[in-house]
């Protein structure tokens, strides 16, 4: 199997691993941890034993490295799970912003602005339900 195989497996298995742990992570904080798959469930108790001696941190990390080596292997990966750079949080100005919604255009009122659509998504749908009932109508009219 060629290098960038390997290296495409990894890069799959290390983001299902890191997908994978925040969910059974979430689902057991929230009281589903028996419904867990099995797997699931030993990666959690050794992340849970691990607390007791290291940070949360690094527990987290070592969890996933250890179900990315899972998922490397299940995936067809050859030998060991090569080492991928872990995801670092963004932080300043090169983090995500949200956006707000659409600008309201310039010239209108708020009033017109905020009821104005309301009376034509009204009337779009008074319209459509209209034009349907009268198909009905005409079909069920030439069909007899």
């Amino acid at each position: 199997m060629s290098s960038s195989s390997n290296t495409s497996i990894a890069k799959r298995a290390r983001t299902k691993a890191e997908a994978d742990f925040a969910t059974w992570l979430m689902m057991a904080k929230l009281g589903g941890f028996d419904d867990l798959p099995s797997n699931a469930q030993s990666f959690l108790t050794n992340y849970r034993t691990r607390l007791e001696t290291m940070s949360e941190a690094e527990s987290t990390a070592l969890a996933v490295r250890e179900v990315y080596s899972a998922y490397y292997s299940e995936m067809g990966g050859v030998g060991a799970a090569p080492e991928l750079k872990a995801r670092t949080p963004t932080t300043g100005d090169k983090g995500v912003r949200f956006q707000s919604g659409p600008k309201p255009r310039p010239g209108l009122s708020v009033a017109r602005h905020s009821t104005r659509p309301m009376i034509g998504k009204s009337l779009s749908a008074l319209l459509i339900f209209a034009s349907m009932a009268a198909l009905i109508v005409a079909y069920r009219f030439l069909t007899q």
